[in-house]
């Protein structure tokens, strides 16, 4: 009798086969994404001190209240968890898809980041 995983369990088991190889320090802090139905977040974490260095999300008061795309509105956090990390001088950092197939908005958003300077 094979046992049923639902999409959050698998999502979370690559989550964390991802994070046993990814780990962000000082230099290197880690841009972690997450995606909800309606929102997308992204943050800077240095690992090693527990901290967030910088974030963004879809909720940000820059973003509320624009009628546009899912893949648009990851493209505008993007861009500004960028923004937020050059004014940090934090110009490198190591992607954390966070158990997301690397498509759609996950794609559209380090991408974009890309673009605005962030170097991955």
């Amino acid at each position: 009798m094979a046992i049923k995983i639902d999409s959050r369990e698998q999502r979370e088991k690559k989550r964390m086969r991802i994070r046993k190889k990814i780990h962000g320090t000082a230099e290197r802090p880690r841009l972690s994404v997450f995606k909800s139905a309606r929102h997308i977040y992204a943050q800077v974490i240095d690992d090693d001190a527990g901290a967030t260095l910088a974030a963004a999300s879809t909720l940000d008061e820059e973003l509320t209240g624009a009628k546009a795309k899912k893949a648009e509105k990851a493209k505008k956090v993007g861009a500004l968890v960028a923004q937020r990390c050059l004014a940090r001088k934090i110009d490198k950092v190591v992607f954390d898809r966070g158990g997301f197939l690397y498509h759609g908005r996950i794609k559209a958003l380090a991408d974009a980041a890309r673009e605005a300077g962030l170097k991955f």
